[in-house]
């Protein structure tokens, strides 16, 4: 007979230990694009997924059934309320939290003489409060240890002038990542992984001139994004507060 180990080894074409075996992670936002590729990366390597969506429930279940049936679990995480619905509920399921994968965001483009107070609200209560507070949630749960990894941009390393709002919640992360870092040690790590470009869905303008520009010529893909998450949540405690760019160099440029 075939166990679960070994149908996940063969599916994840390795054949190698599972670096992450028995391990719970919570992903945010894994019912589509990054969230979705991390998930599945996660439970290829043994990882027993907490899948968290917002408003996708549809897209959330086609990602659970790819993560071995993983379950989901709902949430706004625009209220701090019910973030900790969302983490009491994975600890009652699991029993525990090892690691916390946070990829939860939104992403607008405005003209920053045009942004509004709303415009400025929607992205940074994701982008920013709901990053600290899962954050929170989790340090609060590995007083055995545990691995958080922030996503944050190379919004957060280079100016993009219409999206300032933007640019500015994710900087926000990458200074909350290394802030926590050391607040959370010894036994937490805090790291984050910054995408360059990462296109899904109808092919953009304002897209194809940035991959124009990265020195790989070419754009980056959600499984990349993965290989970086997975390394921070298995590698040693000795690095943390660490923003990790996958963007094919452009941040360099």
């Amino acid at each position: 007979m075939v166990g679960v180990g070994e149908l996940d080894q063969k599916a994840s074409g390795t054949g190698q230990h599972m670096r992450l075996q028995g391990k719970v992670v919570l992903v945010t936002g894994a019912a589509k694009r990054i969230g979705r590729g991390i998930a599945i990366r996660l439970a290829q390597e043994g990882a027993r997924v907490a899948i968290h969506y917002g408003t996708s429930e549809a897209e959330a279940r086609a990602t659970a059934a790819e993560c071995r049936d993983a379950p989901l679990f709902q949430a706004n995480l625009e209220s701090v309320t019910e973030i900790e619905r969302l983490f009491a509920q994975v600890e009652a399921h699991f029993g525990r939290i090892d690691g916390l994968v946070n990829n939860a965001a939104r992403f607008t483009r405005i003209d920053p003489l045009k942004v509004t107070e709303a415009d400025w609200d929607f992205l940074h209560s994701v982008n920013l409060k709901a990053t600290f507070f899962c954050c929170q949630q989790a340090g609060r749960r590995m007083q055995h240890g545990g691995r958080i990894v922030n996503i944050s941009s190379l919004g957060a390393l280079r100016a993009w002038p219409e999206h300032a709002h933007y640019c500015a919640s994710k900087a926000g992360v990458a200074m909350l990542t290394r802030a926590l870092a050391q607040a959370f040690a010894p036994k937490i790590t805090v790291n984050s992984v910054a995408p360059g470009v990462i296109p899904f869905g109808a092919p953009d303008e304002r897209i194809e001139r940035l991959i124009a520009k990265t020195p790989a010529q070419r754009p980056g893909t959600a499984e990349e994004i993965a290989d970086a998450v997975l390394y921070f949540l298995t590698a040693s405690d000795f690095v943390t507060g660490q923003i990790l760019a996958v963007d094919g160099g452009l941040s360099q440029r």
